[in-house]
């Protein structure tokens, strides 16, 4: 199915944050009111056309921060042969640098060293997803914070008001293919704008709860949760989402 384009009307929504009133979210109704979710393994196209059984995994994940890389390895050394894939190849040498000198997870034979590949007894998909499902605990806690994010986008922005007060305002919106940069538009296939992704049975602000509170705090949680409810509850509708 076709992809629809990127600019098209959207409802947003801006509240102070619960709480810190130095804080304001702006969030994109049109988005988190949509049905996408993820269709990893159930028609996916992958970014690229040739591998497309990696879905967005075949270029590795960046680290946020030192922070970050830290929290996945402590997963790492949870994971055994039994569930993953390139553990042989990967346990002491999952992290490599980009061509700026940036850390990431190791890409290897294509794909990130974390993606186990389809056919593998212990489980087709991500290494460190698949790990924190199975102990119980949400995904978010094992994989890096570009992997466990997407495809919400979180950007900041210090804004000063006409009375000299400053707030820093912090946006919720889609990760469409500019998220990406540049690069984004080379893609072959990406699923935010794709009609094939728009079939959750839960809209992405139900869906990605998780995800959610962890960008956004429980207080500032549930106030998009009422803001989300009243835009379906016909209170405003304006601005659906083109892909549903």
């Amino acid at each position: 199915m076709p992809e629809v384009a990127l600019d098209f009307p959207r409802a947003w929504v801006e509240f102070p944050d619960p709480a810190d009133p130095d804080v304001v979210f702006r969030c994109d109704l049109t988005w988190l009111t949509s049905r996408w979710t993820c269709i990893f393994g159930s028609g996916c196209a992958g970014i690229y056309r040739e591998r497309p059984a990696d879905g967005c995994c075949t270029l590795g994940a960046h680290f946020a921060d030192k922070g970050d890389e830290k929290r996945v390895a402590t997963w790492v050394g949870r994971l055994t042969p039994a569930t993953w894939q390139l553990h042989g190849k990967g346990k002491k040498h999952w992290i490599e640098l980009d061509e700026d000198g940036s850390r990431k997870t190791r890409v290897v034979d294509g794909a990130c060293v974390f993606l186990n590949r389809r056919g593998f007894a212990g489980g087709y998909g991500c290494a460190l997803h698949t790990q924190a499902l199975a102990e119980g605990r949400e995904p978010l806690e094992a994989k890096p914070d570009v992997c466990w994010q997407l495809p919400i986008r979180r950007t900041y922005e210090r804004v000063t008001r006409p009375d000299d007060t400053e707030v820093l305002v912090t946006t919720i919106t889609e990760y469409d293919r500019r998220g990406w940069g540049p690069g984004g538009h080379d893609f072959d296939w990406y699923c935010t704008g794709n009609t094939d992704a728009h079939v959750g049975r839960e809209p992405v602000y139900v869906s990605y709860a998780a995800e959610l509170r962890e960008l956004m705090g429980q207080p500032a949680y549930d106030a998009l949760v009422g803001h989300c409810e009243a835009r379906l509850a016909g209170l405003l509708q304006l601005a659906p989402h083109p892909a549903d």
